[in-house]
């Protein structure tokens, strides 16, 4: 094919005389006659690039662009016209012939079986898929649900639950390892990222213990990690769950001093280091934490628990900045640290001390299912001995990418911790995740090209307290701002059956409930699932894996979990019997189910043209804080506080409007763009994903106040810390300081009003009527 068009081609130019035009130069008339174009033939210059090596140059002839077309016949012009032609039809018919080549060899089907290992699939290298038709959503969302694999799940899920993985353990790396080589099969392009932490483990030599007088309790195999160490005897008091509430009912209601007590809770509400720091304000000296029988029905006596007292996140040694090896840092303390000894027990050991203990009746709202609840006797003394050991640990994060086609420097980040301290509390987490691996790059396969990019995240140290994760954040969040813009969390996706759960940024939660209602639930879920979405929801606490990416790095994050019934109960399938085909075959056919709903969920964000992220929700959020603020200033004008009428809520008011108006113009942009326009939907897109990030405080310190976010973080900069204030001053529990409020006022307000010009768009849309 190759030789007869080489031999055409030196037909027509034979044929035209080698007169094709080819280049032009433009002259000054030395006449003064104007300008002309002189036209040099491609012969012509051919010869004169030649002649100019050997002889030197030559004149050659000059031709004028007017008198040359002249010159050409009428017959000349059609053998030309022809000629050309016939090499546009050839020249179609080779890349006709070229492309349905390419095309021979089809794209594998998306219903391929699953592999006969389901921990390390094999999957086959397509070079071609650049040819793969693209997908509609319909057809995507189908293929996702066909791929995923309860028998997949269960087998993963029966080795995952086997093991005890303490952070930075060889079992922890082994595992970390195992999934880096199932990312390189999946060709995900792995990496790891590691950190230098400080974690904290009891003494194999010297064993932690608790004495009710001089008979032992009992030697604990459970711990809370970031616990004070040493040796205190002090009066036991009973607190129900250690809420704040419940303690003011112990000092208060009933006149029981708690300065230099050790403070019994149990389980359940809120987190272990809640409980063991709102001790710490009450002056305890040690704490003592159990699980009731009320509240985990499906924990044996003997079951050990584990935890932190941090509250916080990350490494407590290196607060605000990442656990790198190379960084020189001067020592350094969280301020999350409750600075007193803390310590798990086993029902079996709380039975005991209970059945020892005197005094008053516990409240009504105390009781659990032991015999007897008191509240202590001043001559209830308990010994607690905490000889943890703080250590030097190397730990690493596994991540594996899955790169998109128009943005992918625009990422969704799904991830779950590996390490557990209890057996099989990271199981699940993790079985979803490999799960979705496997899913995700068979859809790739089949002919998906997502927009966007998506990251699968391994994390370790979760059980410290989100230190994996937090330590990514810092060492990276200059790298991820504005670039990773959705985190979907898959840690404890199932804790026990019988409800629903879920916390999730504003942005997130109109995307969370539209696919709550589309996921292929059992008959015995839909109740739960198909429910008022508004009663699922759950604020985003300190312990949840997704916390750190909203609150500390701005991105939006959402998190959630099948659960018990029970509202108290914290891990109904924390220890369950790992033999147990009933409990097995539940917590399989729960995670297909999880893994369903983050697979939706990520699709959607990296499908459509336009992030499925809604800012109007958010409009929701801040007029709710807004008007709670403006009724507490109601309250303190109406009490006639001093100076409180320099107080003015008026441009709160205009700032909360301002992003109302800046919402509501992203709206119309969106209705009124060619969405087929790809420039145009990431200047889109842009505006979306400022709006979290937006929402950290501008005015505080990464490193004093990390979760800077002025809705869900915490400090002094959060509206609900203001809220709190003039709630107390309305109570008469603090007194007004008007410049420390007016303070407060003036930031919140220029966060907000930051946030909607930002959300405007350009510089000359932004809204100044403040």
């Amino acid at each position: 094919m190759a030789g007869t068009i080489n031999q055409a081609k030196m037909k027509f130019s034979r044929m035209v005389n080698s007169r094709s035009y080819t280049r032009f130069n433009q002259s000054q008339n030395p006449d003064g006659e104007g300008s002309h174009v002189e036209v040099k033939l491609s012969a012509e210059v051919e010869e004169e690039e030649m002649d100019s090596t050997e002889q030197g140059h030559v004149q050659r002839d000059a031709y004028i662009k007017s008198s040359r077309f002249g010159s050409l016949n009428k017959r000349r012009i059609l053998v030309f016209g022809g000629v050309i032609l016939v090499f546009f039809c050839v020249g179609l018919l080779i890349g006709y012939s070229i492309h349905r080549t390419s095309e021979l060899p089809s794209c594998p089907s998306l219903a391929a079986p699953i592999p006969e290992n389901p921990t390390i699939p094999k999957y086959e290298n397509y070079d071609n898929f650049e040819a793969a038709p693209a997908m509609d959503w319909s057809d995507l969302v189908k293929h996702l649900n066909y791929n995923l694999s309860f028998e997949a799940i269960k087998a993963n899920l029966s080795v995952y639950i086997q093991k005890k993985l303490v952070a930075g353990s060889s079992e922890d790396n082994k595992l970390g390892d195992d999934i880096h080589n199932l990312f390189t099969k999946l060709n995900m392009e792995p990496w790891v990222d590691e950190h230098y932490v400080k974690l904290q483990y009891p003494s194999s030599t010297n064993p932690n213990q608790v004495l009710f007088g001089s008979e032992e309790i009992g030697s604990p195999k459970g711990f809370l990690a970031y616990s004070e160490t040493g040796r205190r005897e002090a009066r036991v008091v009973y607190a129900n769950y250690g809420e704040l509430a419940d303690l003011q009912v112990v000092s208060g209601t009933y006149s029981v001093n708690l300065n230099g007590s050790v403070i019994l809770m149990r389980t359940g509400k809120i987190s272990m280091a809640q409980k063991v720091m709102n001790a710490a304000k009450f002056g305890a000296v040690a704490a003592l934490i159990y699980p009731d029988p009320a509240d985990n029905k499906n924990m044996t006596e003997d079951t050990e628990l584990y935890g932190h007292v941090h509250l916080g996140s990350g490494d407590p040694y290196t607060p605000g900045f990442p656990s790198f090896n190379h960084t020189q840092f001067p020592p350094a303390k969280s301020s999350g640290l409750p600075g007193i000894l803390a310590q798990t027990i086993t029902t079996k050991m709380a039975r005991k001390i209970f059945e020892k203990m005197g005094g008053s009746s516990a409240p009504d709202n105390f009781k659990g299912a032991f015999p007897s609840y008191k509240l202590g006797n001043e001559s209830d003394k308990v010994v607690v001995d905490v000889n943890n050991n703080l250590v030097d640990t190397k730990i690493h994060n596994v991540f594996g990418i899955i790169k998109g086609y128009v943005d992918p420097d625009r990422y969704v980040v799904i991830g779950a911790q590996r390490d557990s301290l209890g057996y099989g509390k990271s199981a699940v987490g993790t079985t979803v995740l490999m799960e979705l691996a496997r899913v995700f790059t068979e859809l790739k396969k089949g002919g998906f090209k997502p927009k966007r990019s998506i990251v699968f995240a391994s994390w370790t140290a979760g059980d410290f307290g989100n230190v994996g994760i937090t330590e990514w954040l810092e060492g990276y969040w200059s790298s991820l701002d504005r670039k990773a813009f959705t985190y979907i969390s898959l840690d404890g996706v199932v804790t026990g059956v019988g409800s629903f759960r879920a916390s999730a940024s504003p942005l997130l939660q109109t995307l969370l409930e539209k696919t709550l209602k589309k996921v292929n639930s059992p008959e015995s879920l839909s109740s739960i699932l198909g429910g008022s979405f508004s009663n699922l929801l759950k604020t985003m606490q300190m312990d949840d894996g997704a916390y750190p990416f909203l609150a500390f790095s701005g991105i939006p994050s959402v998190s959630f979990s099948f659960t018990s019934s029970q509202a108290t109960a914290d891990y109904e399938y924390f220890g369950f019997d790992k033999g147990s085909t009933k409990d097995m075959e539940k917590v399989a056919e729960l995670s297909l189910l999880a893994a369903e709903i983050a697979g939706q969920m990520a699709l959607r964000l990296v499908h459509d043209h336009i992030l499925k992220l809604d800012v109007t929700t958010y409009g929701n959020v801040i007029t709710k804080h807004v008007s709670t603020i403006i009724s507490r200033v109601n309250d303190l004008k109406r009490d006639k506080v001093d100076k409180i009428d320099s107080l003015s809520t008026e441009w709160l008011i205009e700032a909360k409007s301002s992003f109302g108006r800046a919402a509501d113009s992203l709206a119309f942009d969106i209705k009124n763009s060619d969405l087929d326009d790809v420039e145009m939907c990431r200047i889109i897109n842009n505006r979306i994903m400022k709006v979290e990030h937006n929402f950290l405080s501008p005015y505080v310190s990464m490193r004093d106040v990390p979760f800077r976010h002025v809705f869900f973080g915490d400090g002094w900069q959060t509206t609900t810390d203001l809220e709190k204030y003039l709630g107390d001053v309305h109570a008469k529990k603090a007194t007004l300081d008007i410049d420390q409020v007016l303070n407060k006022f003036a930031l919140l307000t220029w966060t907000i009003q930051g946030c909607a010009n930002d959300l405007a768009g350009d510089i000359w849309s932004l809204d100044n009527e403040i």
